[in-house]
């Protein structure tokens, strides 16, 4: 893969005036008021089995701008708006591959602010950034340099919950280089106790960021919900001031996340992982907040990014492989382990387990099978019995 193949988005802080400020809610509120009035086109030709494609929205937005009522479209820049129904496009064509669900409508409220620009609606000259309809340029908070001689090709302005303003530019980002081969490999079992553990028996501890901060969390959103939902200006403040500490956590997760995950990837060549299902997971009401703050998925999405970038190879072992109840020594199966069950015994061989650890290596023994032999091969296993265990769903890995 060629390094100027790379695309990567740096995403920055900055500090709008009132007038950039005012500018940009109101082109949010035009990209939200576009794309609702093209899902509604577009779900209304599917009701009667017809199908509405980016063209013929385009120029629907062009005939709502000549009408009284959406006149105020024309205050704005075109390119966000257009952006948007290139984005409710890609939905539908995620939908119809069966990739996503059906589009849903924005709400102001609870969806994401955020507005694209295209080249020709931003002026990037010497580290200044102005978009179109703005005279001056953004007050941007360079946290880190661009890539050398980089043009961004994209602009997204977007507003969190908590009232920080980002700009994320969209560049080609030659520093990314696959690194040198090595013959290291890893197998990684995911947990609640411990974040990590992986199979040379070193464990990653689970900071736990939503419960560290969950004092401060539960304040907020008591306070939050003492205020009535007539009282705009009380009811918005305290909605920030608990957005400010869902930040912190999710800020505090992800700086974690990365850094485990470029370790990982710097050190080995292949990493095997298992490929569970947490949205059905985070249904166990007990286990739900536990499992959503360790974030498994978003650290599987940085491996597998990672490893496309640097040369490196992410395997995904089905959830039905028997990884705790499999004796990596000697391939006994046990018959149960319940939840509870830290360190076992195999009943052949009479090795003890952590069993955390026993999972690591087993999905790295069956990951590497894979990837030599081609997915679907496992290792050979039996029970106690004798009887081979081989009624498990084949593996999957990654393409």
């Amino acid at each position: 893969m060629s390094a100027t193949q790379v695309k990567r988005a740096f995403k920055y802080r900055f500090h709008p005036t009132d007038a950039q400020a005012a500018e940009l809610s109101r082109t949010f509120g035009c990209v939200r008021k576009v794309y609702n009035l093209a899902l509604a086109a577009r779900t209304e030709a599917w009701g009667r089995q017809q199908r509405v494609n980016y063209n013929q929205t385009s120029a629907m937005l062009t005939a709502w701008k000549k009408t009284e009522e959406l006149a105020y479209l024309n205050e704005v820049s075109s390119v966000p708006l257009q952006q948007a129904l290139r984005h409710l496009q890609v939905a539908f064509t995620n939908f119809f591959g069966k990739r996503a669900r059906y589009p849903r409508f924005k709400s102001r409220k609870k969806s994401r602010k955020s507005a694209e620009y295209t080249t020709s609606a931003f002026r990037f000259r010497n580290g200044r950034l102005t978009l179109a309809k703005m005279a001056e340029p953004l007050d941007i908070v360079w946290s880190r340099p661009l890539p050398e001689g980089a043009s961004p090709s994209t602009v997204t302005v977007s507003q969190d919950a908590a009232g920080r303003w980002h700009v994320s530019l969209l560049c080609e980002d030659p520093t990314v280089q696959p690194l040198p081969a090595t013959d290291t490999a890893i197998g990684i079992d995911v947990g609640l106790d411990h974040l990590l553990t992986l199979s040379n028996g070193e464990k990653v501890s689970n900071p736990r960021h939503e419960r560290r901060d969950r004092a401060r969390l539960v304040k907020a959103q008591r306070q939050l919900a003492r205020k009535a939902k007539g009282d705009g200006t009380n009811r918005a403040k305290a909605r920030r001031k608990a957005a400010k500490v869902y930040a912190r956590i999710a800020d505090r997760r992800r700086d974690h996340l990365h850094k485990i995950t470029t370790r990982l990837i710097r050190e080995n060549q292949t990493i095997v992982i298992e490929d569970l299902a947490v949205r059905n997971m985070v249904k166990n009401g007990s286990l739900a907040r536990a499992i959503s703050d360790a974030a498994w998925s978003e650290f599987r999405s940085m491996l597998e990014y990672k490893a496309q970038w640097y040369g490196r190879e992410v395997i995904a072992v089905d959830r039905f492989f028997p990884s705790s109840k499999l004796c990596s020594v000697c391939r006994t199966l046990q018959d149960r382990m319940p939840p509870h069950v830290r360190t076992w015994t195999c009943d052949d061989c009479g090795t003890t387990h952590d069993r955390d650890v026993n999972a690591a290596k087993n999905l790295l023994a069956v990951g590497l099978t894979a990837s030599v032999c081609g997915a679907g091969v496992r290792p050979q296993r039996r029970t106690p019995g004798g009887q081979s265990a081989t009624k498990q769903k084949p593996l999957q890995r990654e393409p």
